[in-house]
């Protein structure tokens, strides 16, 4: 029986095995599954009711030596009271840093953090920066330390020699992660490259009304084996997404994995996943602007301000940057060895002092 127990308090809906295959999953449920069963840990949702082999609805375990609790530190108390001898680790996924709507939640449980000792585990180094500031703001740096280690990527996910066609863009993530300024910047590229159109893909929550416009075909949720198939034969992931900076970022790491180059902003996480300067472009001033004025706005009633911008220059370095790629200068990409999920399990089981 496994020692190991994952425990998600925020999840919108129960998941396990099954989900990754048959329905739309965001990256961080995506993650702990991969984790959670390559582990052979048990995993529990506070929204679960029924079992499906080791994912358990909240309850008390027998054997269990470490609780990962997902996100959110105001669920400490309770897997306290229920493993109070076990070790405890918060796993983040969100951007944290001093002052932030996360990071003062994560201040009202310093005493939790102190009396749990909590190890907190980020996805990346960008994003361990901002929680170790936190930590030392919050005064509880002397007993809770920061790590990282990336989310996985499965390691069949390799290129498959898929043709590429070099008019399609994807975009799979979140809506509320920059999709607005997106479509604003995809209208430009096509009023100078008619031929081409993106596909828009959900991770299955914040699902949005869709905006119709020429070019843009919008695919809803779907599980991941689609997603990548349709990854696998783009020119690029279309990503320019500085609106919520990503912390890892599972849609940069996949599409490296499969082959296909992703362009996006030098925000986050995006440069230390990436790897790449030729996939990844400042964000300016004026886009910032830009978009603190119109974010409010629907894509749908961006078009004239989307218009107004782009006389401005504001998308020129995505257009200088399409063409190119589409003239030959493509880089090439492939699966990246520090998100291998062999080598992430291999990161968990040392921190864990797992065999």
């Amino acid at each position: 029986m496994s020692s190991v127990l994952f425990y998600d308090p925020a999840c919108q809906r129960p998941y396990d095995t099954r989900t990754l295959t048959q329905q739309a999953t965001g990256g961080t449920e995506a993650s702990i599954t991969r984790i959670a069963d390559a582990l052979g840990a048990f995993v529990m949702q506070h929204n679960r009711t029924e079992a499906f082999g080791s994912y358990l609805p909240p309850g008390k375990i027998a054997g269990i030596e470490h609780v990962i609790l997902n996100r959110d530190s105001r669920a400490l108390p309770k897997v306290r009271a229920l493993y109070p001898d076990a070790k405890t680790y918060l796993w983040v996924h969100d951007q944290l840093r001093p002052g932030s709507k996360r990071g003062r939640r994560l201040a009202a449980t310093a005493q939790h953090l102190r009396e749990c000792n909590v190890t907190i585990i980020c996805v990346s180094d960008s994003q361990r920066r901002g929680v170790e500031a936190t930590v030392r703001k919050i005064g509880v740096a002397d007993v809770v330390k920061a790590v990282t280690i990336y989310n996985p990527v499965s390691d069949d996910l390799t290129p498959d020699g898929s043709a590429i066609d070099e008019r399609k863009l994807v975009f799979f993530s979140s809506p509320n992660k920059g999709l607005a300024f997106t479509l604003d910047a995809f209208r430009a590229l096509r009023r100078r490259m008619p031929d081409l159109r993106i596909q828009v893909g959900n991770p299955g929550y914040k699902i949005r009304k869709s905006s119709l416009i020429e070019g843009v075909e919008y695919l809803g949720p779907q599980p991941q084996e689609r997603i990548h198939k349709e990854v696998r034969s783009a020119l690029c992931t279309f990503f320019p997404n500085f609106v919520i900076p990503e912390t890892f970022g599972l849609v940069f790491a996949e599409s490296k994995a499969v082959g296909t180059p992703v362009l996006t902003c030098d925000c986050g996480a995006a440069a230390e996943i990436v790897g790449d300067p030729q996939q990844v472009l400042p964000v300016t001033l004026g886009q910032r602007a830009y978009e603190a004025v119109f974010q409010s706005l629907s894509p749908a009633w961006r078009r004239g301000p989307a218009r107004f911008a782009d006389s401005l220059g504001l998308f020129d370095a995505y257009i200088e940057r399409i063409r190119d790629w589409r003239a030959g200068g493509r880089p090439s990409t492939a699966p990246d060895p520090r998100f291998r999920l062999t080598a992430v399990v291999d990161r968990w089981r040392a921190m864990l002092g797992l065999r």
